[in-house]
């Protein structure tokens, strides 16, 4: 890509893309992904997200050709339709609002700025996303339980 004077910024997002392209089909075996696979799956991707979703369908052509079936393309155009539904449509998966940032959690669980910190916020920003807590208590409960588990 360099040759091609791609930039380092397009050279990693398609590099993003192309790693990340089978994950729409890996997430959804047998049933619809999750909230919390769909929000994991935007988190890891980011501005490549959508992109990479075409790319996983376009992959499937390529890759099946003349020989495609129509119910293995059905299956996979529902898994994209589903993921970019919940991109628009509840936009809370991708993008929870915050409910308690680093401050809150220091406060409440006394730990201090660290690693460990971003990995408590990171649970419950996924937990939020699954629909598994609403409120800044439940949260602050949520990163209680794991700080003292962990």
């Amino acid at each position: 890509m360099q040759r091609l004077r791609f930039s380092a910024r397009e050279t990693a997002l398609v590099s993003g893309m192309i790693e990340a392209h089978m994950r729409p089909v890996q997430i959804a075996q047998e049933q619809a992904p999750s909230r919390k696979a769909v929000y994991r799956f935007f988190r890891d991707t980011g501005e490549a997200g959508i992109d990479t979703l075409f790319l996983s369908l376009a992959d499937h052509l390529g890759t099946m050709g003349p020989r495609v079936e129509l119910e293995g393309w059905r299956r996979h155009v529902a898994v994209i339709d589903y993921v970019l539904r919940m991109r628009f449509e509840e936009r809370v998966v991708v993008e929870p609002p915050k409910l308690v940032d680093g401050d809150d959690l220091m406060s409440a669980l006394g730990i201090p700025p660290g690693p460990r910190l971003g990995e408590l916020l990171e649970l419950v920003r996924e937990a939020q996303a699954a629909g598994e807590l609403t409120t800044r208590e439940e949260a602050i409960a949520l990163a209680r339980r794991e700080a003292s588990a962990g």
